[in-house]
């Protein structure tokens, strides 16, 4: 989807300051709000993607000026009232004020929380033959999906080089609507920054994004 969350290659925020010796959270809450995510996503609640375009939702005015773990909150709390696991009632009274409804996978137990903590897998069959390989020149399709997409507006009508197959993986742009993994092939594209920025871009510079094959046509 378009919106204020696809930053790359936009002008005016400012220089990207890192932090020195920056904790891992700069608040308790944080740490509580993604063992929220973490714990809700393995109960079945929802999945990565759906995660994802949530957050992206947030209007841009609250997301721009919201930290990392607040626009994670807005996003987890606007998912669950919509999924019908929390009740408007129940956040308005900071407690459950009605039976909640049942999860997919039942109650979050310590005992999932080794579980959890492992990155999951997302390479699944492939149910046809994949479409380019190493060395093809492709062009990333000029799409503007209303839902959530892994194509970055930057890359959008730009002519790149296929660098790596990374087989069939679960597709985004479904899972996220929670239409099924209708797995896709995903590649490693590389883009010279004057194809994406122009010819006043440093000509030394290259970018490499991760796209799916619905992403891409023959260049």
């Amino acid at each position: 989807m378009n919106g204020v969350h696809d930053m790359g290659g936009m002008d005016g925020f400012g220089k990207v300051e890192p932090e020195p010796n920056e904790p891992m959270f700069h608040a308790d809450w944080e740490a509580r709000v993604l063992a929220m995510v973490r714990a809700m996503g393995a109960a079945g609640a929802f999945n990565i993607d759906t995660s994802r375009y949530y957050r992206e939702t947030l209007p841009p005015a609250i997301y721009l000026a919201s930290s990392y773990y607040k626009k994670w909150f807005l996003g987890l709390e606007n998912m669950l009232v919509d999924k019908g696991l929390v009740a408007e009632a129940d956040i308005a009274a900071g407690r459950a004020v009605q039976p909640a409804k049942p999860l997919k996978r039942g109650k979050f137990a310590v005992s999932d929380v080794e579980r959890v903590m492992v990155r999951g897998k997302f390479g699944r069959e492939a149910s046809a033959p994949a479409k380019f390989k190493p060395g093809d020149k492709v062009r990333a399709k000029n799409i503007h999906p209303a839902t959530h997409t892994r194509l970055p507006r930057y890359a959008r009508g730009h002519v790149g080089v296929i660098e790596r197959d990374h087989g069939c993986q679960v597709f985004p742009d479904t899972a996220a609507m929670e239409l099924g993994e209708n797995p896709q092939w995903l590649y490693t594209v590389v883009f010279d920054g004057t194809q994406l920025w122009g010819a006043d871009a440093d000509p030394t510079v290259k970018v490499s994004i991760d796209a799916f094959e619905p992403y891409l046509e023959p260049a």
